[in-house]
């Protein structure tokens, strides 16, 4: 691989790429079959990603006829590469096993390791036979929606398709590594004013908050909503508070700290509750919730913009789902994807039902979404919300650091990539979006944690 950086770093043209032999091994971030066992009897807290979690050399797969491989400079870490690692809430073999039972292309995936990763910048190195839109030396960013489109039930939503998968969570050949294979249609340009690592953290957390958000498919926010946002300065949190800025509507960021609070102020947002300073608990106990601390918590949302939520943004789940369901306005909207507090969530019925509320679930986002959100960055409306940047060989303790929560914002990951700062090609563009908007999760990284 060290070819392909060379040659990325040159400025190879496409041809020149194209003409690389290709290796027949590569670098990657993998778990193994052999070892699923291997926290057995161990809480989940304990479940440690840096012993699974293994960084080597692994066979380069053929290529399928709608897939390209792409040399990977720099990817990240996302709740899912956690799940992986620790084998919850089920191992991803099996994942593999169904894949690979669906066509000859398919059993590929089913091997005794998975690379994980769902996130992905870098270089197109070589393209298969039915792939139209892209050619050798085109640079991009990949998102994880992996779709069957010979599927009718795919054609009106692909996130809806009958055999939708998460790219490097339920297949293999992710995005931690050097190397990966991809579908074409998981291909988007890469935003030219963005390095390598800043443009590898978007795709999938941006793309599931633009679903939850602006997509028809979930909330369908307008100007002039109010929009309750829990983890606001979170990895999903990040992008839904910018977007809510930008669409005109009036973000409420829930956060655990006065440092996020002022990251938050920077960002434009007015108004924000710091949960743990107005220690705000909405468990009395493990069974029981508190419905007089929903009631503070509606109020003090009313003291700040006047009104209840029109949208609350829910993705921790069982910690917060009642409060949510709570404070949203009479036929307001909880859309919820992913619950990292807990999946087995509980709420008061009548609070719903009563008062005309609508729960919505929604899950990333399809290849529509995916590039409208693509495109708001590469315009700079939306900025990364990159916060630390690791090497290949540190993805298990990265890992660690957002399964214990012990980060804010997106975690970058340096593949082929051997320094930061990297990739970026239209340097005036970046001046006139600004440096400090660009980087600001980065300048506040220190004091977040």
């Amino acid at each position: 691989m060290q070819q392909y950086l060379d040659a990325i770093k040159a400025d190879a043209t496409g041809t020149e790429i194209a003409n690389l032999p290709l290796p027949d091994h590569y670098r990657a971030a993998h778990v193994l079959r052999d070892e699923m066992g291997m926290f057995e009897g161990v809480d989940s807290w304990d479940k440690d990603p840096r012993k699974s979690i293994h960084v080597g050399d692994v066979p380069t797969p053929e290529l399928a006829p709608d897939e390209v491989y792409v040399a990977l400079m720099a990817s990240s870490i996302n709740f899912n590469t956690v799940w992986t690692s620790i084998f919850e809430p089920l191992p991803t073999f099996g994942f593999l096993e169904r894949l690979g039972r669906e066509s000859i292309w398919g059993q590929r995936h089913n091997l005794p390791y998975h690379i994980i990763g769902s996130d992905g910048s870098g270089v197109v190195v070589r393209v298969g036979s039915a792939v139209r839109n892209w050619k050798p030396g085109d640079r991009v960013v990949l998102h994880c929606n992996y779709v069957d489109d010979q599927d009718p039930s795919s054609h009106n939503d692909s996130m809806k398709g009958a055999n939708q998968r998460i790219w490097g969570f339920e297949t293999n050949f992710g995005g931690l590594a050097d190397l990966t294979i991809a579908k074409a249609n998981q291909l988007m340009p890469k935003p030219t004013h963005l390095s390598w690592e800043e443009a590898a953290v978007n795709a999938l957390c941006a793309s599931t908050s633009y679903r939850m958000l602006v997509s028809n498919n979930a909330a369908s926010m307008k100007m002039g909503d109010n929009v309750l946002i829990w983890g606001a300065t979170g990895g999903l949190g990040g992008y839904a508070t910018q977007l809510v800025l930008n669409g005109g509507g009036t973000p409420i960021g829930v956060v655990s700290s006065p440092e996020k609070a002022e990251l938050l102020n920077e960002m434009g947002c007015e108004a924000v509750i710091d949960r743990r300073g107005e220690d705000f608990q909405f468990w009395k106990n493990e069974h029981e919730q508190d419905e007089g601390e929903w009631r503070r918590f509606g109020k003090r949302i009313r003291d700040l913009v006047g009104e209840d939520p029109d949208i609350v943004f829910e993705h921790p789940g069982r910690q917060t789902m009642g409060a949510s369901v709570f404070a949203a306005k009479r036929g307001g909207v909880i859309v919820t994807c992913a619950a990292t507090s807990g999946y087995m969530i509980e709420y008061d019925n009548r609070h719903l039902w009563m008062k005309l509320k609508q729960i919505v679930s929604s899950h990333f986002a399809n290849y529509g979404e995916a590039w409208q959100m693509n495109r708001l960055i590469d315009r700079g409306a939306i900025q990364p919300i990159l916060s630390a940047v690791h090497p290949l060989t540190d993805v298990g303790e990265a890992a660690l650091q957002v399964h214990h929560n012990k980060h804010e914002g997106k975690l970058g990951v340096l593949c082929l990539s051997d320094a930061e700062g990297q990739g970026i090609t239209d340097q005036e563009k970046r001046e006139k979006i600004g440096e400090d908007k660009i980087t600001m999760f980065r300048r506040h990284a220190d004091s977040l944690l």
